[in-house]
């Protein structure tokens, strides 16, 4: 029953985590648009603030913005904040429910780096934590007043993180821990710089005094970065679904370059588009899909059977690898394995259709199995989820078989 109930944990985190998700992307790109549409207001000085009119559900919304602070405070303010806190938080159970409790089958790969689980986990937390402050370091340096040599140097940064993260964990928990990082960035800029800003105004406001302008500034930029790597990170949270991202690690800093850049097109885009549509950048849209385009090719390239397409020669073989402590399956196991799951599950899949393991889960050797063991147990005797539709026709007698050695394992 554990595996039963880790999934429903999971899949109820996974919910809250869309939900605040949305929650927390909707208002990020509204005040972004919002700030971008702002318009002169005969009562607000110019260059403090400007009114935007907004039309919505049947009503209309007149809408003021004070870069600094309004001469009095409003009895009741809504703060956005809590999105954002709760989708990392909800976003680092995920990581702890998914990847770190299951980090023999989803994060650690013997040929990349012999690690127990609590190593994996240490290290994937200490880069999250190591990455933030790398960037906070970088927005307090003398770059914070150069725009396009900060966001030049975290972009640098981010990617040399992927690399980094490759060297030690599979391809899947490189990906999603670059992602993680790019997440965490965004969380901690709200909680360390953003919030913390807007509490200093008041409190200055409260006392009487002017506030300091450079706290908003601040604000806003820490707020304008975190709106230009949104849209990456979703790539990267819904990426680590799909093996054609991650099957080759080698890939993965390439590949968080050319979804980094193709997200911060589009938003330079809406965002200029958004504060005068006359100069719309159309040519960040032409940017943007050759990005893309050229994502495609670098991932083809892992993949075995478009590398016969694209004429760059068979993948260099996988080293066999030892799985330390690991309890091998008997042979009537590993022949209904082979026989029922391999076909899909294995370095080169020969199923119609399928070119890549699905989640590059590896079911073709007694090892590979093995490590599988958890998910084998979820997916085909729990659930009866795998094989889909039963398509390779695994009887009730299997499945008894494994789950008889499941139930010893």
């Amino acid at each position: 029953m554990d595996a039963y109930i880790l999934d429903w944990i999971t899949m109820l985190i996974r919910w809250l985590h869309v939900v605040t998700a949305m929650a927390w992307i909707g208002a990020s790109f509204f005040f972004i648009h919002l700030d971008a549409s702002l318009q002169p207001a005969a009562d607000i000085a110019p260059g403090t603030g400007g009114r935007a009119w907004q039309v919505h559900g049947g009503g209309f919304y007149e809408m003021r913005k004070y870069a600094v602070a309004p001469e009095r405070l409003p009895t009741h303010l809504t703060w956005h904040k809590w999105q954002s806190y709760w989708t990392w938080i909800s976003g680092f159970f995920l990581l702890t429910t998914v990847y770190y409790a299951q980090s023999q089958l989803f994060l650690i790969d013997p040929a990349v780096m012999v690690l127990t689980p609590l190593e994996a986990a240490a290290i994937g937390i200490g880069g999250l934590g190591i990455g933030w402050l790398v960037y906070d370091a970088l927005c307090r340096s003398p770059l914070r007043g150069h725009d396009g040599l900060l966001a030049l140097a975290g972009f640098g940064f981010v990617v040399l993180a992927s690399y980094g993260f490759t060297k030690v964990f599979s391809g899947r928990g490189a990906l999603i821990h670059t992602g993680a990082l790019m997440a965490t960035i965004m969380t901690f800029n709200v909680f360390f710089v953003i919030m913390p800003n807007q509490r200093k105004t008041i409190a200055a406001l409260s006392a009487g005094e002017a506030p300091d302008p450079a706290w908003g500034a601040q604000a806003k930029s820490r707020s304008l970065h975190n709106n230009y790597i949104t849209l990456p990170v979703i790539f990267m949270m819904l990426a680590n679904h799909y093996p054609v991202t991650y099957a080759d690690p080698a890939i993965i800093p390439a590949l968080t370059a050319l979804v980094t850049l193709t997200g911060a097109m589009i938003r330079h885009f809406y965002n200029q588009r958004h504060k005068d549509h006359e100069s719309s950048p159309w040519w960040a849209w032409l940017v943007a899909a050759l990005a893309i385009w050229t994502a495609f090719f670098v991932a083809a390239s892992a993949s075995p059977g478009w590398r016969e397409k694209l004429g760059l020669g068979p993948l260099k073989p996988v080293r066999p690898v030892h799985y330390a402590g690991l309890k091998p399956p008997p042979v009537a196991v590993v022949n209904i394995i082979e026989g029922r799951c391999a076909m899909c599950h294995s370095a080169r899949p020969f199923w119609p259709g399928i070119d890549i393991a699905p989640y590059h889960v590896l079911l073709d050797s007694p090892q590979h199995i093995a490590v599988a063991a958890p998910a084998i147990r979820r997916m085909a005797v729990m659930t009866h989820a795998m094989p889909p539709g039963n398509v390779s026709g695994i009887t009730a007698a299997e499945r008894g078989t494994l789950a008889h050695w499941l139930a010893g394992s």
